[in-house]
């Protein structure tokens, strides 16, 4: 079992909210970790088990006397029933730790809570497995623009391995898995149990074939009318599909930037996949050498990169804004963190030789009403060089490997 970053936050929760609650996609670890932390006085049931979520609809309040406190209920969103009760029960009493509730149907689960628990739930977002906790490294630091720091360079061939591979626990864990069969039936049991359950998919094949289309775009900006041209389906059945993704967290929405004082500028998000691994099978990618090699490797590389961030602030509970530049002549900058009234550039490129040219695009930001931090150039050379006053080029290892 890897440790996991989560582990400290979901703690911390547990001591100061009545109810903890942990989302995230299907499979990328929630239950088991949860059944780690969980007190040795916690008793766990799940309503994926057709009785007791029987038992939990048809007499909720009877159902949570029966089991008592403290209580993990995982699939909580099968029994909307429930929530009603849990509010009465942690009114009664202020204990933090009451209640743990999981869900991989984020959008049933979270429209439970903030319908009758706001206020009193501590809610946890959960990723795949990170680069640094598949390799042991659980430091409960993310990538700082203020403080990079050089780290051991990480071999190219284990790095592309890596985004090819993913961070499923279970296909992670288990050795001599068939690939193809992993996320095949991943994709069945998403779309048969959670995108069901939001929207009405008559043809399951056609929402497949999203997905693949969604994917093959993966660390591009996102064109509804040209997906929706390629499926057959109109742009506004596309738009609710896309929703359905980022709702279930399988995608990120990079958003463009927004800055009143630049002018022409285009706000198109970008695809982002949360898991590599499920982007590369989905774009029919079969071997590392093929990802490495093949014409997407760069947006592939750019795309993991801003998921293993994003991951890493979720693990550490840190709000995050961030978001790309794009002009109308399609200039790009691919990430920008913002915070503290600053502004941080980052180009991301699948290179090992970088030079100035690769950061042309910052000359943009100048005309923005705040104040430029560090920024430069993410990419695939051994060690962190300053080029000048606020700019770097980056090892990748320098923002995954914290």
């Amino acid at each position: 079992m890897y440790n996991r970053e989560i582990e400290k936050i979901i703690l911390n929760v547990n001591k100061t909210f009545r109810i903890l609650v942990l989302t995230g996609p299907r499979q990328v670890g929630k239950t088991t970790l949860l059944e780690k932390l969980m007190p040795k006085n916690m008793t766990k049931v799940s309503l994926d088990d057709l009785s007791i979520r029987n038992e939990a609809k048809t007499n909720p309040k009877f159902f949570l006397e029966s089991y008592g406190k403290p209580l993990f209920i995982d699939e909580i969103q099968y029994a909307p029933e429930l929530f009603q009760y849990l509010k009465i029960e942690v009114d009664k009493d202020k204990t933090p730790g009451q209640y743990w509730l999981s869900g991989s149907q984020t959008f049933e689960l979270m429209k439970n809570v903030s319908e009758s628990l706001a206020g009193r739930v501590g809610i946890i977002k959960m990723n795949s497995l990170t680069y640094k906790e598949l390799n042991n490294n659980v430091t409960n630091n993310v990538f700082d623009p203020d403080n990079i720091k050089d780290k051991e360079k990480i071999d190219t061939n284990k790095l592309f391995e890596h985004i090819f591979n993913g961070g499923m626990p279970e296909f992670n864990n288990t050795k001599n898995m068939n690939r193809n069969v992993f996320f095949n039936s991943y994709i069945d049991t998403y779309i048969e149990r959670d995108v069901r359950q939001i929207i009405n998919v008559s043809n399951e094949r056609t929402f497949r074939l999203f997905m693949k289309d969604m994917a093959i775009r993966n660390g591009t900006t996102l064109n509804y009318s040209d997906i929706a041209s390629n499926i057959g389906v109109s742009s506004n059945t596309i738009k609710e599909w896309v929703n359905v993704l980022v709702t279930s967290r399988i995608i990120y929405l990079l958003d463009g930037y927004h800055n009143s004082k630049i002018e022409r500028l285009t706000h198109a998000p970008k695809i982002i996949f949360m898991d590599s691994g499920l982007a590369c099978f989905l774009s029919d990618i079969f071997s590392v050498k093929e990802l490495q090699l093949g014409p997407d490797a760069g947006h592939f590389l750019e795309s993991y990169v801003v998921s293993e961030i994003i991951k890493n602030y979720d693990n550490n509970s840190i709000p995050i804004n961030i978001s790309h530049f794009r002009n109308k002549e399609t200039e790009e900058i691919d990430l920008i963190l913002s915070k503290n009234r600053k502004i941080y550039p980052l180009e991301i490129k699948k290179t090992s030789t970088p030079n100035r040219q690769m950061l042309k695009n910052f000359k943009y930001l100048e005309k923005a009403d705040l104040k430029l931090g560090n920024g430069g150039l993410i990419c695939l050379n051994d060690k962190l060089l300053r080029t000048d006053d606020n700019l770097y080029y980056i090892p990748i290892s320098s923002v995954i490997n914290v």
